[in-house]
């Protein structure tokens, strides 16, 4: 069976409508036009529910560390989210132009076999995402239980993780039918208790204490907008498309691009300001945060609000993973593991789970620290290949030629030399200008700090973390420059129609 195929029949033909109960058998193959369904519009559900998690509330604490003032940890925050989810909504035009994965479509860009190097890259953040969203609602479960006197140990946490695991991997194996349902669900469910968490906790916003936040330095504002973006858009950019790709040829881009940026971010807005302030109105809590994100503001709400708080709180980072479990296994697939769609989200989700059981249980760390490292670290090799991808989507004028996406021989070619060249000098380019001190095994970060004339690893610019900003433009701006004459090469070849499903 070639690679582009997926593991087993694809629909019948005309049967285009949402079948939430079966399991997916497409993976990395392109969608035929018998089963794309739906309006730009749908994209809002999914978009939404992997981005109204209380987590978002946690931001403000995280922000505001910067050494920020509140109203330019607004601003920051603001466009850090609009620009990165902005992003996330040009490549999900890539998905309605090829009807295949994000990752299979960088292969126009990076050839066949060049891609697997961003594919690796793609696979690490997703994987690590899920694995951080689950740590989370494992935590946050264990504080709430403990907070009402149920016990909030080992039991506990070992429970809630069994049970946020099997939700995550379940709709991960079930495949894009059922995430869609049951991201409708999250949204609504999810959205109105936060609501009550907001009315419940309002009353511990201090507004003086906020105002009188000294103001940053400019080195401070870049730092926690690099992190907002980081944190936001740029960890979803590299599934841009993997819902899109469903959508009929003849959807607007203008609608995909608005949908998701608007689905993405319009929860996020209204989540950190409000965290903001309350992180603002109390460094305790800012500093409980630090060790649980979550779970710390359960300490703000009464006793019988907090089975509805483990509700949304639980609901809304499963939203976010499942997304990122269904992404993480066509990354997976991608690189060549020839295995069905549903066992690469198994795969995945074994992953997932081992490395949850190492935080919660083992490691005992931060997580603060260890997740800014995290951000940041891969942060660096995604903006590089966003910019490369951006510019190479934005380059080219005509639907991508499906059958060569999978055949190294094809106009797309092998390998790619070029743009993985530039991935490659982008990353070690900005893996020079980033520092994570507190993370030990990041220490040899901030290389450039001193040559660059930027103080070193100790300077004012130690900490903005330049290098995902300057990875992002060089990415953009090398492949803008000189990838036109591919890009014109590739799309005057004549298109062969796509392989017929097996």
């Amino acid at each position: 069976m070639a690679e582009g195929q997926s593991v087993g029949a694809a629909v019948s033909a005309g049967e285009a409508e949402l079948r939430p109960t079966q399991i997916e058998m497409n993976g990395i193959n392109v969608i035929t036009d018998s089963e794309r369904k739906g309006h730009p519009r749908d994209l809002f559900w999914p978009w939404f529910a992997a981005n109204v998690s209380v987590l978002g509330l946690s931001y403000g604490a995280f922000v505001l560390g910067f050494g920020i003032s509140f109203w330019q940890a607004v601003v920051v925050s603001l466009v850090g989210i609009i620009v990165s989810f902005l992003l996330v909504g040009f490549i999900a035009v890539a998905g309605k132009r090829g009807s295949a994965p994000t990752m299979v479509l960088g292969r126009a860009a990076f050839g066949v076999n060049g891609n697997k190097l961003p594919s690796v890259i793609s696979w690490l953040l997703t994987v690590g995402w899920e694995t951080v969203l689950v740590i989370l609602a494992t935590l946050a479960t264990a504080t709430v239980f403990d907070r009402l006197g149920w016990g909030g140990g080992t039991a506990t946490k070992v429970i809630a993780l069994i049970v946020v695991v099997a939700l995550t991997i379940f709709g991960g194996v079930m495949g894009f039918d059922l995430i869609m349902r049951m991201q409708s669900v999250i949204t609504i469910v999810t959205a109105v208790l936060t609501i009550g968490f907001i009315i419940l906790v309002v009353d511990k916003i201090h507004w003086s204490t906020v105002s009188a936040i000294p103001s940053g330095s400019g080195q401070a504002l870049i730092g926690a907008l690099v992190f907002m973006m980081t944190g936001f858009g740029l960890g979803w950019v590299n599934a841009g498309a993997d819902y899109s790709r469903y959508l009929p040829r003849r959807s607007s881009g203008r609608a995909v691009v608005g949908w998701t940026t608007f689905g993405s971010s319009i929860a996020p807005i209204f989540l950190v300001i409000f965290g903001l302030l309350l992180a603002g109105s109390s460094k305790a809590l800012s500093n409980a945060i630090a060790a649980d994100p979550i779970g710390a503001l359960a300490n703000l709400l009464p006793t019988w609000y907090l089975i509805p708080f483990v509700i949304v709180a639980v609901l809304g980072l499963v939203g976010g993973s499942v997304l990122d479990i269904y992404s993480s296994g066509l990354a997976l697939l991608t690189l060549g593991v020839r295995v069905p769609r549903y066992v690469a989200a198994l795969i995945d989700g074994t992953i997932m789970t081992l490395g949850a059981i190492y935080v919660v249980f083992i490691a005992h760390s931060s997580f603060v620290v260890q997740f800014e490292g995290f951000l940041i670290t891969l942060g660096v090799p995604i903006a590089a290949w966003c910019g490369i991808m951006l510019a190479d989507i934005l380059l080219r004028h005509r639907d991508y030629a499906e059958r060569d996406l999978f055949t190294p021989s094809g106009r797309y070619g092998d390998i790619r030399w070029f743009p993985v060249g530039v991935i490659v000098a982008g990353t070690v380019l900005g893996w020079g200008l980033v520092t994570n001190a507190s993370a030990s095994w990041l220490t040899w970060q901030g290389y450039l700090l001193g040559p660059f004339g930027l103080g070193g690893k100790s300077g004012a610019w130690a900490f903005a973390n330049l290098g995902v900003l300057v990875a992002l433009v060089f990415g953009f701006v090398v492949t803008w420059a000189f990838g036109r004459s591919t890009v014109r090469a590739q799309e005057a070849a004549p298109v062969e129609p796509a392989p017929a499903a097996a």
